[in-house]
């Protein structure tokens, strides 16, 4: 996904950057882009413009982290073994919707694997082969509390 791409380059980090350096990385850019230092109305609203995309990208990079995902691996795969309810595809991002109410983003999936999930007699089953594990993913939604 391109979303990816621009927010690691924003970050100057690849795939496997730790928490902790995001972290630091996050706070010398919003200390460089903070909108209190210009003092002209330009120069401002630029900031602020590059403010929201650091915050965004620091949430993003964050939630699909290697830490983050480890920690909640054990959520994840209870989850992923109830049953599929839905799932929807746009552009090269797929969301997988579950019986719990949880719902998570995988990016960079081919068109042809998509297909392939759609032309599956299990699509729950084809999910947990070929993409759960596959490509980087995210929560998208919380599963609803009973």
């Amino acid at each position: 996904m391109k979303k990816i791409g621009d927010y690691r380059k924003l970050f100057g980090v690849n795939k496997d950057a730790e928490l902790k350096d995001l972290k630091t990385i996050y706070r010398n850019l919003i200390k460089e882009w903070h909108p209190d230092k210009f003092q002209d109305e330009d120069g401002k609203s630029g900031a602020e413009e590059k403010s929201r995309q650091i915050i965004e990208a620091y949430h993003f990079l964050v939630s699909i982290a290697p830490e983050t995902r480890e920690q909640m691996l054990p959520e994840y795969n209870e989850t992923i073994a109830t049953t599929l309810v839905d799932f929807s595809y746009k552009g090269i991002t797929l969301v997988l919707n579950f019986m719990d109410g949880s719902s998570y983003e995988y990016f960079e999936v081919p068109k042809a694997i998509y297909t392939k999930l759609v032309n599956s007699d299990v699509p729950g089953r084809f999910a947990r082969r070929h993409i759960c594990h596959s490509f980087v993913y995210r929560k998208a939604t919380k599963a609803v509390e009973a």
